[in-house]
């Protein structure tokens, strides 16, 4: 590349779209451009909500012929959703969305087997509905799941589909709900005492270790001269997003935003104390032995689901009616499953409201405010949650995602929290794909010097807390159950 730059694809899917990003790093510059966007739309059938992952792949490969010639392609995406595979290598139906009810009283039943207190003790993983242990066991009676040979998850298939090689990778596998955060590997006993056969799995891989390389027949649709390696990175978008937090030093929370909220600590070892269980936060791998100890929020889906009930008005619009609106004036508990489906969000906003006895919002507007205050209460309990939990202090919090364009959001947090907001950069899923990548080829150091390359190059924009939290506090205090 000219100017000493390489060039590297970042293939970045989220719950609602997919973006095939190239990144361009020297030793001392970054610069990030958008090849190829995309949607990424469910499709409920007769069986259930799937994922359309032949769309999706077709995307990648579109993004890869707009990206040009590249270094190296990585590929990161939401968590614990899989692909499964016959003796033959080829993919048996769709995979199934996350939303899909069919874990509905599933984690019950594995409780049953496996209390739940000793489960988070031997995997630190929060509870969630859709975690790919209780997937496993809704799937095992299945006709599907019979003809079974290799379970991929949902990046490590399209990365499957590239280069004709198989793999798992750590960050993403963590999120199963096998994975032992002590040790970094497999958690044996937890399969064994659930049913769940891990040589299903493919051999584990680690950020920045080698993929394979394009298969001629990408090569050949994607006009790219090869050999172009894929390489490893964190294929959860978390662990992508997070490794590009621009901090320096140790003292400071995240808060991941987009469809999901993930907002907590960067640890080096786990929490697995009861406590931590009690409070519904998750210890997943990241970057260079690190642990991401956060807690998954609602976030923007909330706010997603209310545009599409809406008919999608200007965004810009409502956010401003939405700033008009009186502060705290009602609240939601934004990580409650009762807002974990699709469908009538605006009006079970109004219900929950209502039901805890506080003004109901009516408009788009007032709406609107509820959710952002909502999700900013939402951010304040779990970054205090965190520290104490974790007994680590912090001084300045980093909101990367989408959520850094929502400026009100951004403020409110600070507001919340009674700290600075640091906000940028929005694509950091992608820059932690690309910075990865470049790692791997030499290009830059460790994960501390990572973040000083961001910091350098990349935009970021300030909040200051206003006022006190004393009415954040008391806001709390309205949705505190007995």
């Amino acid at each position: 590349m000219s100017g000493g730059l390489r060039a590297y694809a970042a293939v970045d899917l989220g719950a609602s779209s997919g973006r095939v990003m190239v990144g361009r790093v020297g030793t001392d510059s970054l610069e990030l451009s958008e090849a190829h966007r995309f949607v990424n739309r469910p499709v409920r059938v007769p069986e259930g909500l799937r994922w359309d992952v032949l769309a999706l792949y077709a995307g990648v490969l579109e993004g890869l012929k707009a990206a040009g010639q590249v270094d190296s392609v990585g590929l990161d995406s939401w968590a614990v959703d899989y692909g499964l595979l016959d003796a033959d290598g080829a993919l048996l139906g769709n995979p199934v969305h996350y939303r899909d009810a069919r874990t509905e009283g599933v984690a019950e039943k594995v409780w049953a087997t496996l209390p739940a207190a000793e489960l988070y003790a031997r995997t630190g993983l929060q509870y969630a509905p859709f975690n790919t242990l209780y997937q496993l066991v809704a799937a095992r009676s299945s006709a599907q799941f019979a003809h079974a040979e290799r379970l991929l998850l949902v990046p490590d298939l399209l990365s499957y589909w590239l280069t004709g090689e198989q793999g798992t990778e750590l960050t993403n596998a963590s999120t199963t709900q096998l994975i032992d955060p002590r040790t970094r590997d497999w958690s044996y006993e937890v399969a064994e005492r659930v049913g769940i056969d891990l040589g299903l799995f493919a051999p584990l891989r680690r950020p920045g270790d080698p993929a394979g390389v394009l298969r001629p027949e990408v090569l050949e649709e994607t006009g790219l001269t090869g050999p172009v390696p894929v390489t490893a990175v964190g294929s959860h978008d978390t662990a992508s997003a997070v490794a590009a937090v621009p901090a320096l030093g140790e003292r400071f929370a995240y808060i991941c935003t987009g469809t999901w909220s993930l907002a907590g600590l960067e640890l080096a070892a786990p929490v697995l104390t009861e406590e931590s269980r009690a409070a519904n936060f998750t210890n997943e791998l990241g970057l260079d032995g690190t642990v991401r100890y956060l807690r998954n929020i609602m976030g923007l889906w909330l706010l997603q689901e209310c545009v599409r009930a809406w008919g999608e008005p200007d965004l810009g619009g409502l956010l401003r009616e939405a700033a008009t609106v009186p502060a705290l004036r009602s609240v939601v508990d934004a990580g409650d499953a009762m807002f974990l489906a699709p469908g009538r969000m605006p009006e079970r906003i109004e219900e929950a409201c209502r039901e805890s006895g506080q003004p109901v919002p009516r408009t788009p507007g007032e709406i609107t405010r509820c959710i952002l205050d909502s999700l900013a209460l939402a951010h304040r309990r779990a970054v205090v949650d965190a520290q104490r939990l974790a007994d680590h202090p912090v001084d300045t919090v980093y909101v990367v995602g989408g959520g850094t364009r929502n400026t009100l959001l951004c403020q409110l947090t600070a507001d919340a929290c009674g700290l600075p907001v640091v906000a940028g950069p929005t694509e950091a899923a992608a820059l932690g794909n690309v910075l990865v990548q470049a790692r791997a080829h030499g290009l830059v150091g460790d994960l501390a010097g990572i973040r000083r390359l961001l910091t350098r190059t990349q935009p970021l924009t300030r909040y200051a807390p206003r006022g006190d939290t004393a009415r954040w506090e008391a806001a709390e205090a309205r949705l505190a159950r007995p």
